[in-house]
């Protein structure tokens, strides 16, 4: 029990060195190729975060652990909503730019519901008794591609804001910064997964339980570590492009591409947490369009910080 505190601890650390260094990386290519801060954070960065989640998935399909894959995405989806949005929020309440609003937050919102309808109708077609097939992963991964295609298309919209970054940075030390980034993103999660699945198992929790609280915390931990330090950094832009895009990428790119490795059968409890992941998608969006200055500020975050708590205990009360 003592190793696995302590590689925990490690684990730790390097998620949050490995995001300072990705904040600095990300920072200085957007301002050097005059890629606005949103898109940078939405793409580079959201895929940097959301490798744990691939990592975790691939080996689960590999292993034939689907409920691990599925709980795993449905769960950190949920978390990076919920959570990290509400924590990132008292760190410093976060302002929805017109894209997030407009564009990519209904795009996340309409991710989750194309993966419920697509679960729903191999059910109601008797494909299966609740999966995520390879006709359907094929779908997925079709839709990144249309995501990534708009995304590229206006990859120099917005208005680059002055926030703390080096002057002196070079091209290639840039690259090492997100290079060790990434890395330390990667091995942090990693650590802090396996050894709170190993913890978790010595008393005798089920493996979806596991995946969707556990495994789901551990790899959203990325998202959380990014957002917090962009937002301490005074970088919104960052942290809400990471949360919206880690999502696109959990649900459309991550599923999609294990689902073709083998078709993901479904435990229908997990049809309800499809649901609730839409109902947070839709929450996130409303609140973007509220207030005077139309950003998610502290007692909003706190709001989304309870429905996340109220999540975790219907998951321990569904054990």
């Amino acid at each position: 029990m003592l190793v696995e505190l302590v590689l925990i601890a490690i684990g730790f650390i390097l998620l949050v060195k490995g995001a300072d260094y990705l904040i600095k990386g990300a920072s200085f290519v957007a301002r050097s190729f005059g890629v606005s801060y949103f898109v940078i954070g939405l793409t580079i960065v959201a895929f940097g975060t959301s490798m744990p989640e691939f990592v975790v998935n691939v080996i689960s399909a590999i292993a034939g652990t689907t409920d691990i894959a599925v709980g795993n995405i449905l769960g950190s989806n949920m978390a990076n909503l919920l959570l990290i949005v509400g924590l990132t929020s008292l760190v410093l309440p976060m302002e929805i730019n017109y894209f997030a609003k407009k564009r990519d937050i209904p795009f996340a919102l309409l991710s989750a519901v194309l993966l419920f309808v697509l679960a729903g109708t191999s059910y109601f077609f008797d494909r299966c008794d609740l999966c995520i097939g390879r006709i359907e992963g094929i779908v997925l991964l079709s839709a990144f591609v249309i995501f990534l295609v708009g995304v590229l298309a206006r990859s120099r919209e917005g208005v680059i804001d002055e926030v703390e970054v080096d002057e002196y940075i070079t091209n290639k030390k840039a690259a090492l910064y997100l290079a060790a980034g990434l890395v330390g993103l990667y091995y942090g999660g990693v650590f802090i997964v396996e050894n709170a699945v190993s913890l978790a198992t010595q008393y005798g929790l089920s493996e979806i339980l596991i995946s969707s609280t556990i495994v789901a915390f551990g790899t959203s931990l990325p998202e959380l570590a990014t957002s917090l330090v962009a937002a301490y950094k005074r970088n919104t832009d960052i942290a809400i492009g990471n949360v919206v895009g880690s999502n696109i990428f959990n649900i459309l790119w991550v599923l999609g591409f294990t689902s073709v490795i083998t078709p993901i059968h479904l435990d229908t409890s997990l049809f309800v947490d499809m649901g609730l992941v839409i109902i947070a998608t839709s929450v996130l969006l409303v609140m973007s369009h509220v207030g005077r200055v139309e950003s998610i500020d502290r007692p909003q975050g706190l709001i989304l910080i309870v429905f996340y708590l109220l999540y975790v205990a219907m998951l321990i009360a569904r054990g």
